[in-house]
């Protein structure tokens, strides 16, 4: 461990062993809220309408921690779990390993990419608002909302538009299994990495690429390091927003059915933020850097990598069983139903 990681990790612990020791005495009206992204990312203009809704509808506030101020994602879950934070947002590629049917958003190519046909998806589906409800309960979550941030976008070392194109590339992936299985379907080398680890990996070559929203690589500087864009069109990242299940059923009546409407006024104000953001963003790219190139696949180009798809699929119920089955079943009824 390097003298910068160790003091990283130091400081998170002392973080949390503050927040530990002020959670018997904390004012009963702050919540603490904590989420994955940077300042005036997506998950944190959800966290700060929800925060906005709260307080001014309730004698309540709202403590928002972005990321790396409470450590990285697995951290702040593990602190919700333990009841010292009361909310927090994660998104299916880590919380795949606590709740393996949430890999279901990494199957390539179940998602479409059309923004309004996705966003009703989530409105209306009843695998989101149902089915994954009861899932998360079974760990101890309240789930209050998923929705989508951005279609998923691809960067590497050299622009790629075949499956053969990945060959030998190591691509970092977050702690999910199926997403590695994907990675794998498509011909390269996952390499799971910590959010923190992936610039200065891309920096010195010892991955070669990534994927993520259009946003988080304009945010996080991403295409500096890895300036070829790929866009694959195989699915949306997608995160989830919820509380600690004895501390919403704690809450009365009255103060869940605000939370829940906090939630919602959040989902609508954060979805249209997205709109747009994804051509904003890459607008900035293009302006901040010559050496940026941008590659759409075409349909036929798009088809190589479809055809790999369903040795995915296959994985993802080998992982999950009877459960993961049923629930691949309704998603595919609920995408019928919107497209």
């Amino acid at each position: 461990m390097t003298l910068k990681n160790a003091f990283k990790t130091t400081a998170a612990v002392s973080t949390v062993a503050l927040l530990g020791s002020l959670s018997g005495i904390a004012q009963a009206d702050t919540w603490r809220y904590a989420h994955e992204e940077y300042e005036g990312d997506v998950q944190d203009v959800y966290a700060y309408k929800f925060k906005e809704y709260v307080e001014e509808n309730s004698e309540h506030n709202v403590q928002v921690y972005r990321f790396g101020e409470l450590g990285e994602s697995d951290d702040i879950m593990e602190q919700t779990q333990a009841g010292i934070l009361q909310f927090v947002n994660q998104s299916p590629g880590f919380t795949g390993s606590l709740i393996p049917e949430a890999q279901i958003f990494f199957i390539p190519y179940l998602m479409p990419t059309d923004f309004d046909t996705v966003v009703q998806f989530f409105r209306e589906s009843d695998a989101i608002n149902e089915d994954f409800v009861e899932l998360y309960a079974d760990q101890g979550l309240e789930l209050l909302k998923m929705y989508p941030e951005g279609e998923m976008v691809v960067t590497a070392d050299e622009p790629v538009t075949t499956p053969s194109g990945f060959n030998g590339k190591k691509i970092r992936v977050m702690t999910n299994p199926l997403l590695s299985s994907t990675y794998e379907a498509f011909g390269a080398t996952p390499t799971p990495l910590p959010w923190g680890e992936v610039y200065g990996a891309l920096q010195t070559n010892m991955i070669q690429g990534q994927e993520n929203p259009i946003f988080w690589i304009e945010s996080g500087g991403l295409y500096e390091v890895s300036p070829n864009l790929i866009f694959t069109k195989h699915g949306w990242f997608t995160t989830a927003m919820m509380a600690n299940q004895d501390f919403f059923e704690d809450l009365s009546a009255d103060e869940q059915e605000m939370v829940r409407m906090a939630s919602e006024y959040a989902f609508n104000e954060t979805i249209e933020h997205i709109d747009g953001l994804a051509e904003e963003s890459l607008d900035k790219i293009l302006e901040a850097s010559d050496d940026v190139t941008v590659t759409r696949l075409s349909d036929s180009q798009i088809e190589a990598f479809k055809k790999r798809a369903p040795m995915v699929e296959e994985t993802f119920i080998d992982m999950t069983g009877n459960s993961g089955q049923a629930l691949l079943d309704q998603f595919k009824a609920d995408l019928d139903a919107v497209q």
